[in-house]
Order: structure tokens, then C-alpha cells, then sequence
């Protein structure tokens, strides 16, 4: 069985190989223009939630190709929830199949990942080739910026630089045409120059295809997994009800069919709002 996948930035390496051993799909890379619906860097908004984009992203790789099966993925970054410091990447990798009516998006988070900036003048080399070093060059990209536009003109972003040299012109051009005279070094988010995002795809890849070979168990459709969860996990001290989840809510893509799987052992008191208030 062939499928399409809609990118222009290398992402069969990380999603085919889940894909191809468990369901036995090949990938096929539609030739269209992703970027026609967000780039990381700004110059195109994206024109929803990432878990919808992503499905619009696949349908433009199945009328590209003409592949009934299509399959895209779409990333993001932003503050956590929980721990508004830290930066948290959600990858999600869908699949969209016409013959039997069913999407599914599956998705895997980080907070490892190389996401943020700096603004510099270009005076302090060698904090500029620190933060270069922090955000992984040459094994990961970065792009730059003026940091204020130049009114009344266009200046591109320049992208994929992997080198010092590069990254030093491109600072130096940024500058002299920022209105400010200050340029935005920011980490490249693409997947092709980014190998810590490419790993959070392969995972949401492999969740992805592990639901998809678990059928529903009432009407036997792929992608039969975990919906949502059902909080209140009790306290293994005190027995109070913590905001770990008690369990998890296992449903069908397709069909109303949903089942609960209780959660195995109590909550560490150490999440307790009463032993650990």
C-alpha cells in the first residue's frame, strides 16, 4: 500500500519507517508547498490549530499524488502548561485514509528541544558563537533577521546556516539593515536542520502506527487508542484525589465505542495536594 506524505523538509526518514514495518505503507513525497500554510520564521502565519493544519497538510499531498491514504505532519512550540520556563514541542503526525473514512492524529511532546533567540548588535562575537554552540551548530541550523524590519522593504530571512562564516555575514547584513541595528539569530525549526525535532516526529510517528494496528474492538476499524484521560489518581499515602490521571479513556477513530483502562498503582505522595501541599 502507498501513501502520500506531504513535506519538503526530509520527514519520510523519521515517519516512514514506523509506518512501513507495522502497516506495511510506503511513502510517497508529494511535491507540493507546505509552507503555504505556516513557516516557523514568521513571513506565513498558520492559518489554524496545528492538529487541523495537519490534516489540511495531508489532503494537499493526496490530491497532489492521488493517493486515497495521506499522511503530513505539523510541529509547534510554546510556553508549558505546567512549567511556563520551560518550552514544550508538540509534534503531530496524522493520518487521513478515504477509503474507509478515517483520520487519526497522534502526537509526542518535548521539552528538550533547541527552540529560542538572541538579539545581538554583532559586537560580541563570542556571545553570538555561544548561543550558536547552545542551539547545536553545525549538527543543528539556525537562521537570522533584522531584528526591526527596514520600513518599506523586504529582507529575507536568511535560513539553514550551519557554519560560522555563514553566520557571521548574515549577522553583519541583519544588522546593517535592521532599523534598530540589531539581528534575531533564532535556532532553525525545520525538521531537515533540526534532528531534535526530527526524533519527536519519529516518536509521534510510532505512536501513530502502533494505534493503527489495534483494531476497535466493535467495529474492527485501525486506530483503535487512547482518547483522553480521566483525572483524580488517588494518593498512595492518604488516598486523596491528586491531578494525575486514573486512568485512560480508549476509543475508536471511527465509531462511539470507548473503554477505560484504570490506572495500575496509586499516585507518589510527593503529587499529593494534602501531603505535599
Amino acid at each position: 500500500m502507498v501513501g502520500s506524505l506531504a513535506t519538503r523538509h526530509g520527514k519520510r526518514v523519521a515517519i516512514g519507517p514506523p509506518l512501513r514495518r507495522r502497516l506495511g505503507l510506503r511513502l510517497r513525497v508529494a511535491d507540493v508547498d507546505t509552507d503555504v500554510l505556516g513557516t516557523f520564521t514568521g513571513e506565513v502565519p498558520r492559518p489554524g490549530p496545528a492538529d487541523e493544519v495537519v490534516v489540511t497538510k495531508a489532503r494537499l499531498g493526496m490530491a497532489e499524488t492521488g493517493c486515497p491514504v495521506g499522511v503530513a505532519s505539523e510541529g509547534s512550540f510554546g510556553p508549558h502548561p505546567a512549567l511556563p520556563w520551560c518550552t514544550l514541542q508538540v509534534e503531530h503526525v496524522v493520518l487521513v485514509d478515504d477509503r474507509i473514512g478515517l483520520v487519526l492524529v497522534e502526537r509526542a511532546t518535548s521539552t528538550a528541544s533547541n527552540h529560542g533567540e538572541l538579539v545581538t548588535d554583532g559586537v560580541d562575537r563570542d556571545a553570538l558563537l555561544r548561543f550558536a554552540r547552545e542551539v547545536g551548530l553545525p549538527g543543528h541550523a539556525v537562521t537570522v533577521r533584522p531584528a526591526v524590519p527596514p520600513a518599506g522593504a523586504a529582507y529575507p530571512v536568511v535560513k539553514g546556516i550551519v557554519r560560522v562564516p555563514a553566520l557571521l555575514a548574515a549577522v553583519a547584513g541583519a544588522v546593517g539593515a535592521s532599523a534598530d541595528g540589531r539581528a534575531r539569530v533564532a535556532a532553525d525549526l525545520r525538521a531537515h536542520h533540526n534532528p531534535r525535532r526530527m526524533a519527536v516526529i519519529a516518536q509521534a510517528a510510532a505512536r501513530l502506527a502502533g494505534r493503527l494496528a489495534t483494531p476497535c474492538p466493535a467495529c474492527g476499524t485501525p486506530g483503535f487508542g487512547v482518547v483522553g484521560t480521566e483525572p483524580g489518581l488517588p494518593c498512595a499515602d492518604c488516598r486523596t484525589p491528586t491531578e494525575l490521571p486514573a486512568g485512560r479513556i480508549l476509543g475508536c477513530a471511527r465509531c462511539p465505542h470507548r473503554s477505560t483502562r484504570s490506572a495500575e498503582a496509586p499516585a507518589d505522595p510527593r503529587w499529593c495536594p494534602r501531603c505535599n501541599p
